[in-house]
């Protein structure tokens, strides 16, 4: 893919400054290339959090509501080797979706994300872990590099995201040497870009504080790895306003630390943030005081502008099924976002589900096997009623045999009894073998309607609906109204199953303790 600009000499590079100011407003395509599940990983990785394979047609989304920047958290560690080299085929998605982002003219912040995390991850912010990993670390970001070295200004990239020590404390470390490790880290990324050469000796790169931490300490004690006037500080925040008063004091007293203990020395983006908070316990003011919520968003956007600190929103905005049509599930306050950095007259657009094309519950490549399944929620079934129709579009892929097995999930796995029918025929209980049925050979790709009798219904509407079996791919999952009906409703905002709880790996946890989980796409700390 040609992309534009990639023939800027390194001289000509706008100093970092500059780089956040043209940025813009920004988003984050969260949950998405930063997703994992533990253990090496292909292509398929980038939907085992609920989000659906990335398309171009989200970003001319984005670019066309008002947004001037995409930060892109990657998980690096699931698909790298024994010797840490990353997988072919996942630096050639990564590539993908980059250009996806270059190519509406935006600008792009590529990162390692989930490498680091709660203290089991490969990177932590410890003098001891970072002698161990420290080869490891710069043949990662070498790989990087090199593989985006002609990349114009537009593109940027970000050493580490949250990086905790080895007690896993957030905020700021339990020693100094959670801090010293930290700029261990940064400086040794800082070097090792700018030897690939290129575009990248004088590319914008990004350093974050200690677990992209707001407090003062933090900030202080995060050294400035260069003094080139191409590095970029981060951090994150996610506060508790509480009232309008409130809300304005915590971004005023935000602001002026940031003008203390970093502005004073380079430039700043608050890389994530967002109308919730995760800490003591999960809220998000979006859903819970609407006003506030854009009130708080409206001035947060409108005095980080005019201190010149750039803004990142974690994820939201579009999420889930949205992206896939695309379609923003939260469009005022998307459109407040942007209006706040670009002015009361924007004009930007900000579409909607379209009902008429039904709902994608899954889109992407989901091998089926026991204890790995799709997941359907109820409220998606119940939108449409008794008469709601599940197109499956598969692929079968085994040596002995398939099966697509249907469950209802009430605390625990179970299949539905009887009721089900595909393509018209019913079948017995919740096993449905495609070869058996349509005489479809290994390889194959098939689409399939899936109905419900009055019993199966009662299942799937009032518990969620898992999709799993063995032999076979799940590519796309599509909850409808009967075929020459009317359409099914638009969809709210919280057809997401928001009790289920993922650990850093990506798997669901029943009973979470100590450490740090991610709910309905949001990180919350169990102490």
């Amino acid at each position: 893919m040609l992309v534009l600009g990639t023939q800027a000499k390194a001289q000509d590079f706008e100093t970092a400054t500059e780089a956040v100011k043209n940025m813009g407003v920004g988003w984050n395509l969260g949950n998405t290339l930063d997703a994992s599940s533990g253990s090496k990983q292909g292509l398929e990785s980038e939907t085992y959090w609920g989000q659906p394979v990335t398309k171009p047609e989200l970003m001319k989304m984005m670019k066309e509501a008002g947004f001037g920047a995409i930060r892109v958290p990657v998980t690096w560690y699931n698909h790298m080797d024994t010797s840490g080299t990353v997988d072919e085929e996942w630096m050639k998605r990564v590539h993908e979706v980059v250009d996806y982002v270059i190519d509406q003219g935006m600008y792009c912040i590529v990162n390692v994300h989930h490498d680091t995390g709660d203290g089991t991850q490969w990177l932590h912010a410890s003098t001891t872990t970072y002698e161990k990993v420290k080869s490891k670390y710069e043949y990662l970001w070498k790989q990087i590099a090199n593989e985006f070295k002609d990349y114009d200004q537009k593109l940027l990239f970000e050493s580490y995201n949250e990086m905790l020590d080895d007690e896993n404390k957030w905020n700021e470390p339990a020693t100094d040497d959670g801090y010293k490790a930290i700029n261990n880290y940064a400086k040794l990324f800082v070097n090792t870009v700018r030897k690939t050469g290129g575009n990248n000796k004088n590319r914008n790169l990004v350093v974050n504080t200690y677990s992209a931490s707001s407090t003062a300490n933090a900030m202080k004690a995060l050294e400035l790895p260069e003094e080139s006037g191409h590095i970029i500080f981060q951090l994150h925040s996610y506060p508790d306003w509480q009232n309008e008063s409130n809300a304005k004091s915590i971004v005023d007293n935000l602001i002026s630390t940031i003008k203390t203990n970093l502005l004073k020395r380079a430039p700043v983006i608050i890389g994530e943030y967002a109308t919730f908070r995760t800490w003591p316990t999960n809220l998000d003011y979006y859903n819970e005081n609407r006003e506030l919520a854009l009130y708080a968003m409206d001035y947060f956007i409108k005095k980080t502008k005019e201190a010149g600190i750039g803004t990142f929103y974690w994820m939201g905005l579009s999420d889930g099924i949205y992206r896939s049509e695309p379609a923003f599930n939260q469009p005022d306050l998307a459109e407040t976002l942007t209006k706040a950095y670009h002015g009361s007259a924007f004009e930007g657009k900000y579409p909607v589900h379209d009902s008429s094309k039904g709902t994608v519950a899954f889109e992407g490549e989901k091998t089926l096997e026991w204890g790995e399944g799709v997941f359907v929620s109820s409220s998606m079934l119940t939108d449409v009623g008794e008469d709601v129709e599940v197109e499956l579009t598969y692929k079968l892929d085994f040596t002995d045999y398939d099966d697509i097995q249907f469950m209802y999930n009430n605390g625990g796995w179970q299949k539905i009894p009887s009721g089900l029918s595909m393509d018209g025929k019913a079948f017995d209980g919740a096993d449905f073998s495609a070869s058996s049925v349509y005489g479809i050979q290994s390889g194959d790709t098939k689409t399939s309607v899936l109905t419900f009798d009055a019993s199966a219904y009662g299942y799937v509407s009032k518990y969620e609906m898992v999709i799993q079996g063995h032999g076979v791919i799940m590519k796309k999952v599509t909850v409808r109204a009967p075929s020459g009906t009317s359409a099914i409703p638009l969809i709210k905002a919280d057809h997401q199953d928001n009790t289920i709880i993922y650990n850093l790996n990506g798997q669901r946890v029943e009973t979470p303790r100590k450490g740090v989980y991610i709910q309905n796409g949001k990180k919350f700390i169990i102490q």
